[in-house]
């Protein structure tokens, strides 16, 4: 309590006012997370009767049950981390030099390849176009569809990346360096790496996520069923047991319907639980890479 006598009123109520607001925002983003776990695991009904606000009732572990008694569920797993980490190694072996290279001063393609990079933010070939390009690659239908495409190389981490590079690793660093007889590769290798972790771990997240949440190329690029990652699957779930839910709708049964809304909730709680787990192990890059990225532009 020795901190309050070194405080004066007007600096303790200012105190107050922050910690309730930071209090609040918790609660605006965290309440609807916490909302969807008890759901998931209570009574449909007391759910929509909004009777579920702070604790589950009529505890019931169906919806997972029928989330992963289903075989295909497993399939979307391992595809997906396969696609989420192969897809990530990929994105940052490309971005990381890339980013390194249009950082340097002594570069002087530097600008007019980032004028291209970043031209491609406001303007890409659209859907067609990039189907026929992956259809004249052989990708259709294969895995590499999830790892080498237009987002390979995300120009917004690219530009996050250049501009941490700038501000962080000096020029003498690389003259010093270059005296002792380094080159550009053993520069970036042996020391701009591993004085960049924060920046890898952000960008490296960001992409980890996209790959996670990725469900449009499954939809669009892929017809084997064994090749669908998670989201593709959760989705065709959800959907049968919506379907099944009408059906018994229309006969008058509520039963049906209550099992097929603990599924949805289970399915929000399978698809964005292993993210979850992963991301407090990288906060405190995060933090510091986000704060070092947006210091220049």
């Amino acid at each position: 309590m020795g901190f309050l006598k070194t405080k004066n009123k007007s600096e303790l109520i200012f105190d107050i006012i922050i910690y309730t607001v930071c209090a609040l925002v918790f609660l605006v983003i965290a309440y609807p997370l916490y909302f969807v776990i008890i759901a998931s695991v209570s009574d449909s009904t007391l759910v929509s009767t909004g009777k579920v606000l702070l604790f589950p009732k009529g505890f019931s572990l169906f919806g997972y049950q029928e989330i992963f008694q289903d075989s295909r569920i497993w399939i979307g797993y391992r595809n997906t981390m396969i696609y989420a980490l192969g897809g990530t190694f990929v994105n940052l072996l490309f971005t990381l030099p890339a980013a390194y290279a249009l950082s340097r001063q002594e570069f002087r393609a530097r600008r007019p390849l980032m004028f291209f990079f970043v031209f491609t933010m406001f303007f890409n070939g659209g859907l067609i176009p990039t189907y026929l390009l992956m259809k004249d690659l052989s990708m259709i239908d294969t895995m590499w569809v999830f790892i080498f495409n237009p987002v390979t190389v995300n120009v917004f981490n690219l530009i996050i990346t250049r501009t941490f590079f700038e501000s962080t690793i000096p020029n003498e660093m690389y003259e010093a360096a270059i005296m002792d007889g380094c080159n550009h590769f053993k520069f970036f290798t042996k020391i701009v790496l591993p004085l960049s972790k924060a920046v890898i771990s952000v960008i490296g997240l960001y992409y980890l996520v996209w790959h996670w949440n990725d469900f449009f190329t499954g939809l669009i690029y892929i017809r084997d069923y064994s090749l669908q990652p998670l989201q593709i699957v959760l989705r065709d779930i959800l959907i049968s047991n919506q379907v099944f839910a009408e059906g018994a709708g229309s006969t008058g049964s509520g039963y049906a319907q209550r099992y097929a809304d603990q599924v949805k909730y289970g399915v929000i709680i399978v698809s964005t639980l292993p993210i979850l787990v992963v991301y407090p192990f990288l906060q405190k890059y995060f933090e510091k890479g986000v704060m070092i990225g947006s210091v220049k532009g």
